[in-house]
């Protein structure tokens, strides 16, 4: 056998699967290819996949029993046709059967993290820091993109301060009750390196999708942003296959979970395997001015009340409001009002 390529430490992955020869290639069908066939052959015989040939298709993939080119035609096939919740559910089950078994945590809220922000800064963080003061554990996932102008979490924690967990080692040994990050590359490497793809297809692949519904942890409460039309009803609907709890989707600034103040909002909720939408109107009938640049020690002043956001503000009260409906079951003026005094009850000194 040849040696692994960089960056592919198990030489029997996908990444080393390259050097077998041709005459293997054509003299068996591999397992994958009917994979590939079912979404490929054309208008009238394509078909989407059932979630259990998603669920087996992703298992393949995280194992490393994947062609390159293989996986390469199975992820813009997908990308092409737009996936369907109940692939989405399966690509969630597929991997969660794969990887390396994660450590027992009890978590309230799981939190994914993968768009970052471009327009406004991400008073998310402030969100996640007063859950953690009030008591709630919070897994906090995503991963770091490439897209100038754009902030992303895991950077925004780093500057911060806050832990992003470096490796498997630190991941064993954290506990949900510290505020920290955990990046896509440490829960799962696999994915990581399939989203890296996207700079050799040029297109972002269904790893995009999928992850935010992951739930490593099996926290009842899932919150989801989407900021694309359409994929909102998307990711209701696998969150209900997969018979999440309580999962709440929302079109958040930039695709992160912050909600927006200018807008009217509608909550894509999923509880056990029932959905149901609801709105709740703009906070804000008039804009406020979009900052000329990003900075994050904006963040750390408003907090320590040294200055005001107005936009800020609101977006930290509204966005927290949503995540307490989500969790304790409240109706939004019950919630809104906890959030208020969460808000004006922080410890200013934690930042």
């Amino acid at each position: 056998m040849r040696p692994a390529s960089p960056g592919c430490p198990n030489p029997r992955t996908a990444c080393d699967r390259q050097y077998q020869t041709r005459s293997e290639i054509m003299t068996e069908e591999h397992p994958f290819t009917s994979y590939v066939r079912t979404l490929g052959r054309g208008k009238t015989s394509s078909r989407n996949l059932t979630q259990q040939e998603a669920h087996d298709a992703m298992r393949l993939i995280m194992q490393g029993d994947v062609h390159r080119e293989q996986l390469g035609a199975f992820l813009m096939l997908l990308r092409v046709k737009e996936e369907t919740a109940e692939e989405l559910a399966g690509f969630c089950t597929g991997v969660q059967a794969a990887w390396t078994p994660l450590p027992e945590r009890s978590v309230d809220i799981d939190w994914s993290c993968y768009a970052g922000k471009k327009r406004q800064l991400p008073w998310l963080v402030l969100v996640q820091l007063l859950l953690s003061e009030l008591g709630y554990r919070q897994c906090i996932h995503g991963t770091r993109g490439h897209t100038p102008g754009r902030l992303y979490v895991q950077d925004v924690y780093a500057e911060l301060g806050f832990p992003v967990l470096p490796s498997r080692t630190e991941l064993d040994a954290w506990d949900p009750s510290d505020l920290a990050f955990l990046p896509l590359s440490v829960l799962a490497p696999r994915l990581e390196e399939i989203i890296q793809l996207r700079h050799i297809l040029g297109l972002r692949s269904p790893v995009h999708s999928f992850c935010r519904l992951l739930n490593p942890f099996a926290a009842p409460t899932v919150l989801q942003a989407i900021f694309h039309p359409g994929y909102h009803v998307l990711h209701q609907g696998a969150a209900a296959l997969l018979n999440y709890p309580v999962s709440l989707v929302i079109k958040g600034d930039s695709g992160e979970f912050e909600r927006n103040p200018h807008a009217d909002l509608t909550l894509y909720w999923a509880r056990g395997s029932q959905t149901e939408e609801t709105t709740l109107p703009r906070v804000f009938s008039e804009r406020a001015e979009r900052p000329e640049t990003l900075d994050i020690r904006d963040l750390v002043q408003v907090w320590r009340g040294e200055a005001r956001d107005r936009y800020g503000e609101a977006a930290v009260i509204h966005t927290l409001t949503l995540a307490l409906m989500a969790h304790l079951t409240l109706a939004e003026p019950e919630a809104r009002m906890q959030a208020e005094v969460a808000w004006q009850e922080r410890n200013r000194s934690l930042l």
